[in-house]
């Protein structure tokens, strides 16, 4: 087991097993993957990442997965993607892995729905024998309307059962400023009652009533939640309702910075739900876009929160309570965490 002495910080995130809860399949291929499919679009030679000094608005973020859904538009791609993505995160010691995606039509080149979430299923099955435990949920985009985010969680009802429990939950995303997350309300109950999980991006921008709406729900997990405290354009009802309720908030540091959702990475709002142990969980985003690391996440907290290997380690270990998976998954991967335990 390491000790203090052993590793610098760096080197024990790199080596730390870790839990990722909020990974966008397309906004988390690397640099080779794209490299690769835009080969085989001839289109090479665009811009494929944000670099971490950089500064890019949320249109800036939405231009990027245009060019990314470009050349993801057929199941071969869909699984190159996801096939892909998992290996990395199983080579920076990820050991469970919550990935999360639209599911797509695109009739130039026969892809359906159906058939991209097969493709997703098929490349996470392909995947066992890494040593990595990976579940999908399907994301319902805001942008486009009830109609499809019916369709979204009858697919995702459907496959909950057909793909042996690898999909497991229904995810509301895209652009936060487009539509009225009210509408969706039905929906998420109707998904609640096939037994699916919710992990919602909220507070995203402020909107104090669409907010708390969508908090009654409840959501079994919070993505970004960037402002729900009073002093970013959210209120103190709803802070809290979430840290009564103790929704876990899956907090995405090096995204939100270059998204400009918060100023700086001292100014981050993991830094005030942590100081009340309210459960947080690090996570990626999209790793490509943002061209990081979920090691490298756990570097910008302990360095810019003065977290020790040991809080480190704990907000890790933490997180396993927060997966979607059954209490089984959870225990197996409580004894994987604690071999690594600091002494």
């Amino acid at each position: 087991m390491p000790t203090q002495r052993d590793l610098s910080i760096a080197e024990f995130c790199c080596e730390m097993p870790k839990i990722e809860l909020h990974a966008h399949i397309n906004g988390s291929i690397s640099e080779t993957t794209m490299k690769k499919l835009l080969k085989k679009k001839n289109r090479e030679g665009d811009k494929l990442s944000f670099q971490k000094d950089q500064i890019a608005t949320l249109d800036d973020c939405f231009h990027m997965f245009k060019l990314i859904h470009q050349v993801s538009d057929d199941t071969e791609a869909a699984y190159t993607i996801t096939y892909d993505v998992i290996h990395e995160f199983a080579a920076e010691n990820v050991k469970y892995l919550e990935l999360r995606s639209t599911p797509r039509e695109v009739k130039a080149t026969g892809m359906t729905k159906l058939g991209y979430v097969e493709a997703v299923i098929k490349a996470i099955q392909d995947c066992n024998d890494l040593d990595i435990i990976v579940k999908f949920i399907l994301a319902v985009d805001r942008r486009n309307g009830v109609d499809v985010a019916k369709e979204t969680v009858e697919l995702a009802a459907k496959y909950k059962t057909l793909s042996n429990g690898i999909v497991i939950g229904v995810d509301l995303s895209g652009d936060p400023t487009v539509g009225d997350a009210r509408d969706y309300i039905p929906v998420f109950e109707q998904a609640k009652q096939a037994g699916l999980k919710l992990a919602l991006h909220l507070a995203e921008v402020p909107n104090i009533e669409e907010t708390l709406a969508m908090l009654k729900l409840p959501p079994n997990r919070i993505g970004h939640g960037t402002c729900l405290l009073p002093d970013v354009g959210g209120s103190d009802e709803l802070k809290d309702y979430v840290y009564t309720h103790k929704i876990p908030l899956e907090l995405c540091l090096t995204s939100n910075v270059i998204g400009q959702t918060v100023p700086n990475f001292d100014n981050h709002h993991f830094s005030n739900w942590y100081k009340r142990n309210h459960p947080c969980v690090i996570c990626t985003d999209d790793k490509g876009v943002f061209n990081t690391t979920l090691s490298e996440e756990y570097q910008i907290a302990a360095k810019t929160f003065n977290l020790s290997v040991d809080k480190i380690w704990q907000l890790s270990f933490g997180s396993i309570d927060h997966i979607f998976a059954e209490e089984d998954i959870k225990e197996q991967l409580r004894l994987k965490f604690l071999q690594f335990r600091p002494l």
